[in-house]
Order: structure tokens, then sequence, then C-alpha cells
């Protein structure tokens, strides 16, 4: 009998719907390894509205096992053996309690299956902006499996929403559509300027969710505003997303994790600092790359004020750097420094990247003698086979008070 209730418990628990409280880590059922019933599939195809646990589906949406093929194509999915495949105009939805004036981001992974120009619109309600999602368009793709993970930014507004991901494509055929997987929130803690250093975040420690069992970073969509970054403090501004990666799957110097320029010069971070008119004041930083077999000559421009410098770095792929430094002269209370890639660089895996970091092992403050000096103080942790150390970039602004 007590066996009973339990196994009813259990079908209980995997059938309701409810709103769960956020914590770190996947959504409940966000691997979507607990499935639909078999009453409640016809071929591959979902029939209920709800029949997939923790979500609410609309449209044409197909519960896909891994090993499945199409066609000639084999449907691997990254992480455990299941995911869901959104077909013409399809959407999955599940609902969260979260904390109101707060930051989030929202990371998943998605694969296209057809040869189409494929999209996934993201978004978060209800929201007092109107037309308020991301778009992510995944033609192109960054790892060499076919699967790539993205982040969207949000701020509550409400200690109840509803995170929707959905197909806006038409297609001839209606099953045509990209697969969803992995789906995981995480909560952003803004970061602020200090007296030692005039950048937010300046070592990206703060950043979406990266999901452990996957080896490609998270992708960082393009032209997205600062408020709703899923990278606090910055902002991508270019036609090109930018991947944020970790040191379990990369070579990073200092903390968990750093960026990395994907898109050659379509590709960039910028963010404003805050300065006197007049002071000077001294960027310094290190380019390389991330240890991930991407060889040539590289160049990565800084740009700040009226000022820029170029630096290059010839990269084995194994990992390495070189520093630079961009002095100038602030002429405005605000000043835009911003880092691009010069090239475009096709690795052995096939994707195009370059990559800077800013880690937080450079130190600013403000002087207070009559002479411009600079000092910067480097915490770097060298460990003894150098294919181990990952380029970094130091950014760091040391004012001049006279």
């Amino acid at each position: 009998m007590q066996r009973r209730l339990t196994l009813l418990a259990l079908l209980l628990c995997a059938t309701c719907h409810v709103t769960f409280s956020v914590t770190d880590g996947l959504l409940p059922n966000g691997n979507f390894e607990l499935g639909p019933k078999l009453s409640q599939l016809k071929g591959s195809e979902i029939t209920a509205h709800k029949a997939i646990p923790n979500w609410e589906i609309s449209g044409f949406v197909e519960y896909i096992k891994s090993g499945q093929k199409q066609g000639d194509m084999l449907l691997v999915v990254p992480e455990g053996a299941f995911a869901v495949r959104l077909g013409n105009e399809a959407s999955i939805k599940q609902k969260l309690k979260v904390i109101k004036g707060i930051f989030y981001s929202v990371t998943f992974s998605a694969a296209r299956t057809c040869a189409q120009e494929e999209k996934l619109n993201v978004s978060v309600n209800p929201t007092s902006e109107k037309d308020d999602w991301g778009v992510f368009p995944i033609q192109t793709t960054y790892s060499s499996i076919g699967w790539d993970s993205y982040s969207y930014g949000f701020q509550a507004e409400f200690p109840e929403v509803e995170i929707v991901i959905h197909n806006p494509g038409v297609e001839e055929d209606p099953a045509c559509g990209p697969l969803i997987d992995s789906v995981a929130i995480k909560t952003l803690h803004p970061p602020k300027r200090t007296r030692v250093n005039l950048l937010k975040n300046g070592n990206f420690e703060e950043g979406p969710y990266v999901i452990p069992k996957t080896s490609w970073g998270v992708l960082i969509p393009p032209n997205i505003e600062d408020d709703h970054s899923p990278l606090p403090g910055w902002i991508i501004e270019s036609l090109k997303a930018v991947k944020y990666i970790d040191s379990d799957h990369f070579t990073v110097p200092e903390g968990k994790r750093a960026i990395e320029l994907i898109g050659g010069r379509e590709s960039a971070i910028a963010q404003q600092v805050i300065t006197k008119i007049g002071k000077v004041y001294v960027l310094t930083f290190a380019v390389g790359d991330a240890k991930n077999g991407c060889e040539g000559s590289m160049v990565v421009e800084a740009f700040a004020s009226k000022d820029t410098v170029k630096v290059p770095y010839q990269s084995k792929g194994k990992g390495g750097y070189v520093r630079g430094k961009l002095r100038f002269k602030a002429v405005s209370t605000r000043t835009r420094i911003m880092f691009f890639s010069s090239f475009y660089h096709m690795c052995k895996a096939m994707r195009f990247q370059v990559m800077i970091i800013i880690c937080q092992s450079a130190r600013l403050f403000q002087l207070s003698g009559g002479e411009l000096e600079i000092v910067v103080f480097f915490a770097l942790r060298f460990v003894p086979n150098w294919a181990h150390v990952i380029p970094l970039i130091t950014l760091i602004v040391i004012a001049n008070v006279s």
C-alpha cells in the first residue's frame, strides 16, 4: 500500500504544472528528460499542450530522442537522451517565481535541423516594454558538433514570469525547425565600479549560466542594451555574437570566466567609463588565444576617447598572450572603451574565433601626486607548462590628479 502511494505521489509530481522558484541551474525538467506519455505522442509529434512535465507547448512540437534519424541526418542530443523540436510557429513555455527588480539570464542550447535560415525568439512575460524579446539567428554554428548555447538577459518586473521560446519561422515542411535542450536560468548581480577599478565586471565573472556538460561556451547575442545584457556592464556592440567561456573547458588565467570575440570585425564589446575631462588614462591589456586550435596572425584593436591601438598576436592555438597599452586623454565625462578583432580566423574545428579576456588581476586607482604616474599590478598565476597559461586582456584605467 505504501509503495502504491509513493508511486502515485511521484506520478503527480511529474504531471502537475506549478510555478517554481528560481535557483541557478537547469529549469525544472529543463533538459526534457521527463517526456510525454505514449498516448500523447503521434510518432514524434506531441499531441497534448501539457504533455511535457513542467512545460506547456503550442503548435507543432516534437519529442526527439538522441540518435533519431531525419532522412540521412542523425539527430544528436548534447545532454541526456531527449530534446524538443519546434516546428512552424511552435513554442514552449514555463512559469517561474522570481524577485521583482532582480536581473536574470536564461541559457538554452539549440541546433538547426534544416537548411533554411532559422531563428528563435525568447521572451519573458509579463513585461511593460512593447516587443521586448530576443531574436537569435541560429544559421551560423560555432561549435563542431552542431549545437550552440545562447543567453538572454532580463529584469523581472513581476514576482511571477513566464519564459517562452518560440520558433517564428514558416517553412514548407512544418517539422523543419530547431532542436532545443538544456534550458537554464541564473540570477545576475550587477557589479559596481569601485575606487580600484573604473570598469564594471572587468573580470567577466558575472555572466550567463554555463551548462556544465557542454564544452562550447555560451553565445551572447549582438546589439543588446546594457540594462538587459546577460553580461552585466558590457554592451555587445556588433553584428555578431561574442562567446562566454569557462575555465573547465578553456584555459582561463584568473577566475572562472572569460570572453571570446568570434566574429572578427563584426564582434565587439564596449563599456562606458566615467572619466574627468583633461585627465590622462592608461588602458593596459593582453591579447591571445584560448588554446582551442585557432592558429594564425591575430590583431585586436582597442579604442578609447579619440585614440586607438592595434595589438598583433601570432597564435599557435596552444595558449599564449602579448600585452598592449593605450594612453589617452579624456575629452568627455564619459569615455567609451571598445575592443574588436581586426581579422577573421578559421579554426581546426571549423569555426571563427579570436579571444580577448578582461581579468581581475589588474588594479585601478587614482594617484594623488602632481605628476603623471602609472602603477599597474599584475597578479598572474603561472603554471609550469606555459601551454596552459591562457592569454588575457587586463583592462585598467589609471587617473592622474594634477
